[in-house]
């Protein structure tokens, strides 16, 4: 049985960079990935599904979870409640299961701070101009609201340079492979394949002791 952990994927970037899309298609597309699915007070939207894009709260019942220590991290962006269970980040890493979650840059902040084995990744948009434009097209906010998402884009995108890796979302394909291209290669990180390589090692050991014989 494996003793190796999983790896925790972080992506964040301002609101409409395209970071909760990006996660959704490599999941389908990289085998081994878990999506840690937030808890939020925020109300649903049409396209959203239960459990699968939020676990929808109500503010009392996310306080309670608070106040007892069921979350890893939380945070309040835009007048609604974010957070994650510890419990089930801790428990798929600990089964050597790699987890990905979609955050905001508040909330990214929170697990660099934790011992957990952290890759972050920030998705920065190709220009402010972009990012309004897909905020306004995706009508599922109020005129206000995407306004002031607009202004906390401006300081949120500072914050790039403490990522490990940083994709400009112009093209999503290209940036999906991009994103593809970071995990797997995180994962064949040469001190996190030294347990599987042994095996493998052990037979060029045996071929050695032949040759000298």
């Amino acid at each position: 049985m494996s003793n190796k952990r999983g790896l925790l994927f972080i992506v964040s970037g301002p609101s409409g960079a395209g970071k909760s899309t990006l996660v959704n298609r490599v999941i389908a597309r990289v085998p081994g990935l878990v999506y840690s699915v937030s808890y939020t007070t925020r109300p649903q939207r049409p396209t959203e599904v239960e459990g699968r894009d939020y676990y929808f709260v109500s503010r009392r019942e996310f306080e309670r979870m608070r106040e007892a220590g069921e979350l890893i991290e939380w945070a309040e962006v835009y007048g609604y409640l974010y957070g994650r269970s510890r419990v089930a980040i801790e428990r798929d890493l600990a089964a050597g299961r790699d987890v990905i979650l979609s955050i905001d840059v508040q909330g990214a902040a929170v697990f660099r701070k934790l011992s957990l084995p952290v890759v972050s990744i920030f998705i920065l948009p190709p220009s402010f101009e972009v990012l309004a434009e897909r905020l306004r097209a995706r009508k599922t906010d109020a005129r206000p609201s995407v306004e002031q998402r607009l202004a906390i884009a401006r300081e949120e995108v500072s914050h790039y340079r403490h990522f490990d890796y940083v994709i400009v979302n112009d093209r999503l394909d290209e940036a999906l492979a991009l994103l593809e291209a970071i995990i797997l290669a995180e994962r064949h990180r040469r001190e996190r394949m030294e347990e599987d390589l042994q095996p493998i090692l052990r037979t060029f050991e045996v071929s050695d002791r032949l040759e000298g014989a």
